[in-house]
């Protein structure tokens, strides 16, 4: 990519909010899922109604769990971007790459904002509905094909748990024309 066409470059907690944005959503909605669990338990509680109580307060930890793992989904999906952004400035566009985060829609949300950070978004939409891929297609391909994905290795460590990417470029430096 040609440094001198290479587009004004927003701030990181911009990016890092673009990139998962529907992620903390979800977050604000399971926290708030939690707050309601949370006081169906305590009534029940209260109640001494056991069986209820173990029903609510189960219903507590499973919708509180879904916020830490949202976060950390956040997380991993901003390292995605790095990574990706950092690969698509010095080899451009190509299908192999972006094949490799179609999978999702917080993947392919994570291409497409380093692709738009760097003008190339238009090319990944073309790609992505080339395959068929719509935008209200949110839930992933590997749970639809291997439904005991959750006991698989590969879900836990590319869903949650991406090792932390330091770019190779500071695009926002490149963008305003100054020394990198």
């Amino acid at each position: 990519m040609n440094i001198l066409t290479l587009p004004k470059q927003p701030n990181t907690i911009i990016s890092f909010w673009n990139v998962g944005a529907l992620l903390y959503y979800s977050t604000i909605l399971f926290f708030l899922e939690t707050l309601f669990y949370w006081n169906r338990f305590k009534a029940a509680y209260a109640d001494e109604a056991i069986f209820v109580s173990i029903f609510w307060l189960g219903s507590v930890i499973f919708a509180f769990s879904h916020v830490f793992m949202v976060v950390m989904d956040g997380w991993s999906r901003f390292q995605n971007y790095k990574r990706i952004k950092d690969y698509l400035f010095v080899h451009g566009f190509t299908p192999k790459i972006a094949r490799l985060y179609k999978g999702s829609k917080c993947q392919r949300t994570a291409f497409l904002v380093a692709a738009r950070e760097l003008g190339m978004e238009d090319e990944v939409l073309r790609y992505y509905r080339r395959l068929g891929i719509k935008w209200y297609h949110f839930v992933p391909h590997f749970m639809i094909k291997d439904p005991f994905f959750l006991f698989k290795k590969y879900f836990w460590s590319r869903t949650f748990m991406e090792k932390h990417y330091e770019p190779k470029f500071n695009y926002r430096e490149l963008s305003a024309g100054l020394p990198a």
